[in-house]
């Protein structure tokens, strides 16, 4: 058994969730109703949900107090890239609901979520999650509250605690780095699960019944994904951004693609981080930062089923009013991390812009829930690859101008 396990453990983790997905298919449709397989996925997610919050708090913390001077220019680097590729996912989305329009059927029973009233909203709940209790925080895995009080704790230990105590700190980051690397060792398992669980649920079925609008979200996903993000990678890193956009699609996208959770994905991508040879000073911190604010496809969620809502309404949107909605879009999607149920509930404050009333912009919302498992799925994959993938653009960007080699 020992000689098993250590040649599974030997291929490749990338082969092995192909493996789990693959016979995830086939049991999902040959025996769908052995739900017990689907506990492997819920255990695989939760214990990634479990681990993540501490796993950020605490690398964060140790990062700060250990940090090393010179990489202020890199945060300043990734935030701009942040925002301007969920900026640019917005227009995408723009271009492509004008060049394609769709309509969706308003006659879905409405979600029963309380959506916030507008932007101001969205951003006071930002705030307010920021200052949140850091330990209720940490329970209710609040990332927004977690970075900050990480940060407040990492600075004051950088002030004021004795080496042996930072030492202490960042051999407890460590720690819980190596619970983070065996749980994602159980991968294969944990996808197995999660795509029985889906192709059991729904079937194929989703495809035919929304399948203008999914295709147009998929679109729009893909072409931010493998247009709009490399174009700005090579813009900045001068050089093919492509061997990089795909590693960080095949080792993130497709873990997050499953798990529909930008949250769980976290210790992927700092795993993915660390194979890339990124400082852990750096990427301890904009990993989580990405997961807050570098939100592509929520950006694209929130124009799209907007617009058509509006098509549908016969309401007419000009180029100045939908370029709005795109800022709209963008400044929601940055604190959608602090709203319950995500971008989705923000296409009623997206739809206000428009005078559409909160009863017909919630059934556009219950549409998005029934859609949801492409939908959702596609969008957590395009933004947690992209949380990597910036990181590592402004690392190497920063390597680059002090003439450092950078491969990847």
């Amino acid at each position: 058994m020992k000689n098993l396990i250590k040649k599974w453990n030997s291929i490749s983790l990338i082969l092995r969730i192909l493996i789990g997905m693959i016979i995830g298919v086939v049991l999902g449709l040959l025996v769908p109703q052995f739900k017990v397989v689907s506990i492997l996925g819920s255990v695989f997610v939760g214990a990634l949900k479990a681990i993540a919050p501490v796993l950020v708090f605490v690398l964060v913390m140790s990062a700060l107090a250990n940090a090393s001077v010179g990489i202020g220019g890199r945060f300043r680097t990734v935030i701009i890239l942040y925002m301007l590729s969920t900026l640019l996912a917005a227009v995408v989305a723009v271009v492509g609901s004008f060049l394609f329009p769709v309509t969706i059927k308003l006659d879905v029973a409405a979600a029963s979520n309380t959506p916030p009233s507008g932007i101001g909203e969205v951003l006071t709940n930002l705030i307010n999650n920021m200052v949140a209790n850091p330990v209720a925080s940490l329970m209710n895995a609040n990332y927004v509250g977690i970075l900050f009080w990480a940060v407040i704790f990492g600075l004051a230990l950088k002030k004021l605690a004795a080496p042996a105590t930072r030492k202490l700190v960042s051999d407890f980051a460590d720690m819980v780095s190596q619970a983070v690397r065996w749980v994602i060792q159980l991968a294969p398992f944990g996808i197995l699960g999660l795509v029985f669980d889906t192709v059991a649920e729904n079937g194929l079925g989703i495809f035919t019944d929304y399948g203008k609008l999914l295709l147009l979200l998929v679109g729009c996903m893909l072409a931010v994904a493998l247009i709009v993000d490399p174009l700005i990678a090579a813009v900045f890193l001068r050089r093919n951004p492509y061997p990089l956009v795909f590693r960080c699609l095949k080792e993130s996208g497709l873990t997050a693609f499953f798990t529909r959770s930008s949250a769980a994905n976290i210790p992927v991508n700092m795993t993915l981080c660390e194979k890339l040879g990124l400082e852990p000073d750096f990427y301890s911190v904009s990993i989580p930062l990405g997961a807050t604010i570098n939100m592509d496809g929520a950006a694209i969620t929130i124009t799209v089923m907007a617009l058509a809502v509006a098509r549908t309404m016969q309401i007419p949107v000009d180029i100045p009013t939908a370029l709005i909605l795109s800022l709209l879009a963008t400044l929601g999607a940055c604190g959608a991390s602090g709203v319950a149920g995500g971008s989705l509930l923000l296409i009623p404050m997206a739809c206000a812009l428009f005078g559409i009333s909160n009863d017909i912009a919630m059934q556009a919302v219950a549409v998005g829930f029934i859609i949801g498992v492409v939908q959702d799925s596609l969008e957590t994959a395009i933004n947690s690859s992209g949380d990597v993938m910036f990181a590592a653009v402004a690392e190497f960007h920063d390597r680059m101008k002090r003439g450092e080699e950078v491969k990847f």
